[in-house]
């Protein structure tokens, strides 16, 4: 199965399910009592989140460390697109097997387990000395990726109090300020010191092991009533069977535009910057820094706003409204190319919390299969955008790539299709 079968291949389980008598487009289902009834768990939630941002500050490293690494190792942009290819479609496809498997037999410590492969990857890319090997450490950090973020979509699900979100939110932006982090400490501590101090950074996936563990012991006590509410979620009414995959086809054209979009950038801004502002490598990263952290902003802010105010709103916000702002960035100075990105990065990023929350309240009961589904889509689109913008920009180079990629938020038309699945107070 490849990256783009992906949805397709899940639909066909999804679309199996039960289907009871048709409810309305605008009335909102009621949430399982389980959820309901508890309040949010808060310190489950924050732990979360610091894992999420230690796992992604890992893997961010790797992209930071592609100037070091394309000049270590002589490497063209396409073979750059590669090694985040194996690292994405490593992810991408083992996670929706992962939310599958999780969804009838819960793995409370899958968690820091997979962090131990993230951990391996970690040690063999800074050991490593040829290009193969680059790869297969890439390969590792993608597997450990593809246990944690469905596995712990469902335990922020599960803490969430109903409050679904907020708690991706919160969950997700610790990811973001992982990813953020990443390129700040690879500018800082391992352009200075050389590929080996990379192995420094093992201590923190150590340090999201002893939590991830601890989760792990709330996570287990919670699976009785987790089963319950599964199988009451499994029998409420649902939409007919074409109008779900009709809905999933549209969120994966969505995510592959957010993140063909979104690949051009945390791929290539550094070297975008090099070549057409004459920065260097030092300050290209502090200025893909800064573009990071607004998404980390973007993302804190698309889970509530879609609580209150209903999730297909965010996401036409967030998908179609970036797209004037893309429009104008390969035509920007540096000052303007900074606040267009900054701009982009709120808007764009605020989507995928309100586009997994809103897929998961489209297919009740499939927590785990709808988290990895979405989390490897996304992933195998960022790899996939990589790579081919990698070949691309062999060819007609980075600035022309950049020029093209501004028109596929227009993408996001297609969110007029997505039907209203709840009532949400003004």
């Amino acid at each position: 199965m490849t990256t783009l079968d992906a949805p397709a291949a899940a639909t066909a389980d999804l679309v199996d399910a039960p289907t009871v008598a048709h409810v309305p487009p605008f009335e909102a289902a009621p949430a399982p009592a389980a959820e309901t009834a508890n309040k949010i768990a808060l310190p489950i939630l924050a732990m979360l989140s610091v894992c999420h941002l230690l796992n992604d500050m890992i893997q961010s490293l790797l992209p930071a460390l592609y100037p070091l690494l394309k000049q270590s190792f002589r490497l063209d942009f396409g073979q750059i697109g590669l090694i985040t290819l194996t690292f994405q479609v490593t992810a991408s496809l083992l996670q929706p097997l992962v939310g599958i498997y999780t969804d009838k037999r819960p793995m409370p410590y899958s968690l820091a387990i997979g962090m131990g492969f993230t951990l391996t990857g970690l040690l063999l890319l800074s050991r490593a000395t040829t290009f193969p090997m680059l790869l297969l450490a890439a390969a590792l950090v993608g597997s450990g990726s593809s246990v944690f973020h469905p596995e712990s979509s469902r335990v922020a699900r599960m803490a969430s109090g109903g409050r679904h979100g907020l708690a991706q939110s919160l969950f997700q932006v610790g990811g973001n300020v992982g990813s953020a982090l990443g390129p700040l400490l690879a500018a800082y501590i391992v352009m200075p010191r050389g590929q080996g101090s990379v192995a420094w950074f093992a201590f923190a996936a150590l340090a999201a092991i002893v939590i991830l563990s601890r989760i792990g012991l709330w996570y287990r006590e919670q699976i009785p009533a987790h089963r319950k509410a599964r199988a009451h979620a499994v029998a409420r009414p649902t939409l007919p069977r074409k109008t779900i995959a009709m809905t999933l086809a549209v969120l994966g054209v969505l995510i592959f535009s957010k993140y063909f979009y979104m690949a051009s950038l945390s791929s290539y801004y550094t070297f975008y910057l090099m070549e057409k502002f004459h920065l260097a490598a030092r300050d290209a990263q502090l200025h893909l820094f800064v573009f990071l952290g607004a998404v980390a902003a973007g993302t804190l802010l698309g889970g509530p706003i879609g609580d209150r105010i209903g999730r297909r709103y965010v996401i036409w916000f967030s998908i179609l409204g970036v797209l004037p702002f893309t429009l104008m960035l390969p035509h920007a100075n540096l000052l303007w190319t900074t606040v267009l990105t900054v701009v982009i990065g709120l808007v764009l990023s605020s989507a995928f919390a309100a586009i997994l929350v809103y897929a998961q309240e489209l297919i009740p009961g499939r927590t785990g299969m709808i988290a990895g589904l979405f989390f490897g889509f996304a992933f195998g689109m960022g790899g996939l955008g990589a790579a081919a913008l990698g070949q691309l920009a062999d060819h007609i180079g980075i600035e022309a790539v950049y020029g093209l990629c501004a028109y596929l938020p227009a993408i996001g038309l297609m969110a007029w299709f997505l039907p209203k699945l709840e009532k949400h107070p003004a």
